[in-house]
């Protein structure tokens, strides 16, 4: 007889109860990813048909915490406007610069480069440093330290005794500079909607105009002093920007695509509270607006695997990732050394220094008016690759009309040059109504939003690896030392500038009026760049829905930016 055996067998309504447990649990799910998918496609459908004048009702915190942040980059273009306008400067070419043949002192050309160099090199620096550090710290604790950090390395300019503490002090600077370069593209983007969002993306390039104007200005206004006041007390300006600015951040709401990424929704929730007013027009729902940030993210969780700069790199986030680099280059191939070089320029075109300053006063006045007519011309109804595009072919053909200038017999020089700075305040007023405020848009909405830092920093810091060849080469373009081509660099510029008009046509898509999920929905099926803005596409579609979310069905709620469905 064999023995007995214990058996443990399970009561049936256990397993009933079990059962229903399951399906209950199931079911739970369903109803969240459900909600999610609900909410995500209202607010998407609302967005799509806000206005702007609805958005400006809505978002108007938002404006203008955006508004504030991007005042970071006022800075940036007063500092860049000072050393490279001090070099046709009498005051400071006398203390830093090398007495020449003819009896005047001039930086040569080996430093104008290296100063004009410095800056940007902390800027790649600090560009790759805040793919880090904003991801993990947010965007407002990283402006701040930046501030603080440019508050301290202004002392070494306002110290500095010789040319190689001027460059020290522009390294330095550079790295919290190129800090404030991706974080407000990148803020402004994430706290807008569509309506409002290429305005406040291209407002940063108003804030370089800003304080393009105000170096030039403060610079006019010390030419009459011959003491070393004259171009310290411009250096000195800059700590009047910090302390203002910190305070002001302090107080402002973290963009809820970051908390929405870090998993952290309540916090979203209340941030986008804080970024917009109430306001029956449009139905606005947070938690709508919420379910279409995890439904976006959860998306691209599906579409990159990861994170990191090398995921860039992969898949359909390389096509992004070219063509935010390329828009961002292109800024520095379309003969924008003129802009930076202006006084210089304009003064070995045969211009005295007060007029050519004057000059420059027109020009980076024309920067910010610009600007606005940018927006006009987006209000319209005109795209930004449309924009883009042709701005670039009115540029092309200034460049050349500068280069044919040089051709101007010397017995009329004077007439040339007149007609040289005309050409320039054209090409500015040109360059800020298209390629100059439209590539801030571009880059804000081309990227994807869980690499968006990432991309931005890849594109901003080929800008710089361009922008440092321009600072070699152009010194020696203009000096009277090296190769004093003047007029004539206008063609070496316009051959480069037809070039990047043909790749514009063939490779940068419109984004106008699409979200963000749309977006990475067309990058996703390699639409052709020509027929981005005739595509339709559909980011609910039932062959997406349940992919995207299950990326997100996660049980662990420490997990790096998900969305844990319970």
């Amino acid at each position: 007889m064999g023995s007995e055996k214990d058996i443990d067998v399970q009561p049936v309504e256990d397993v009933a109860a079990e059962s229903a447990r399951d399906v209950d649990m199931s079911n739970e799910k369903k109803n969240v990813k459900s909600r999610v998918i609900d909410g995500a496609r209202a607010a998407a459908e609302k967005e799509r048909k806000m206005t702007l004048l609805q958005g400006l009702r809505l978002y108007p915190k938002a404006v203008a915490w955006s508004v504030l942040i991007s005042t970071c980059i006022v800075m940036e273009g007063y500092d860049i406007t000072l050393v490279n306008n001090f070099y046709a400067f009498p005051q400071f070419n006398k203390k830093y610069g090398e007495l020449t043949p003819k009896g005047t002192y001039e930086v040569p050309a080996r430093w104008q480069a290296g100063l004009s160099n410095g800056a940007q090199v902390g800027e790649i620096i600090g560009l790759f440093i805040n793919g880090f550090v904003s991801e993990r710290f947010g965007y407002r604790w990283t402006v701040m330290g930046c501030l603080t950090l440019v508050a301290a390395f202004t002392t070494i300019f306002f110290t500095a005794q010789n040319v190689q503490m001027l460059l020290v002090a522009e390294i330095l600077c550079g790295i919290p500079w190129g800090i404030f370069q991706t974080l407000t593209i990148t803020y402004a983007s994430e706290v807008c909607p569509v309506a409002l969002r290429g305005y406040l993306t291209t407002y940063v390039n108003f804030c370089w105009g800003l304080g393009q104007e105000i170096g030039i200005g403060v610079i006019f206004s010390m030419l009459k002093r011959d003491d070393e006041w004259a171009y310290r007390i411009p250096y000195a300006l800059q700590w009047m920007w910090p302390l203002p600015l910190i305070i002001g951040i302090y107080f402002a709401p973290e963009s809820p695509w970051w908390l929405v990424r870090r998993g952290k929704m309540e916090e979203a929730k209340h941030s986008l509270l804080r970024l917009t007013s109430k306001n029956n027009e449009t139905n606005f729902d947070p938690d709508e607006t919420i379910a279409m940030m995890v439904h976006t993210t959860a998306m691209e969780e599906k579409m990159t695997a990861g994170s990191s700069y090398w995921d860039c790199f992969k898949g359909v986030d390389l096509r992004r990732t070219e063509i935010v680099c390329m828009v961002w280059a292109i800024q520095n191939l379309s003969g924008n050394s003129f802009s930076n070089y202006s006084t210089y320029f304009l003064e070995r075109a045969g211009l005295a220094v007060q007029d050519s300053y004057s000059f420059a006063l027109g020009q980076y006045a024309i920067n910010m008016v610009g600007v606005f007519g940018a927006w006009g011309l987006m209000t319209m109804g005109i795209g930004r690759r449309s924009l883009y595009l042709y701005g670039l072919c009115g540029l092309c053909s200034m460049l050349f009309v500068l280069g044919f200038l040089g051709l101007v017999p010397e017995e009329h020089r004077q007439q040339g040059a007149l007609a040289t700075g005309a050409i320039m305040v054209v090409w500015a007023l040109f360059y800020q109504l298209t390629v100059g405020t439209v590539c801030y848009s571009l880059v804000g909405e081309l990227s994807s939003r869980r690499l968006q830092i990432k991309t931005i920093v890849l594109g901003r810091n080929l800008y710089n690896v361009v922008g440092i060849i321009n600072n070699v080469i152009t010194p020696y373009m203009l000096n009277s030392t090296a190769w004093n081509w003047k007029n004539y660099a206008g063609f070496f510029w316009g051959g480069i500038c037809f070039l990047c008009i043909i790749y514009v046509y063939f490779r940068l898509p419109e984004p106008r009026g699409r979200t963000f999920a749309e977006l990475d929905m067309l990058f996703e099926k390699r639409v052709s760049a020509r027929k981005f803005a005739s595509t339709e596409v559909d980011v609910f579609g039932a062959n997406v829905e349940q992919d995207v979310l299950n990326t997100f069905e996660k049980a662990d709620p420490q997990a790096k930016g998900q969305f844990v469905f319970v």
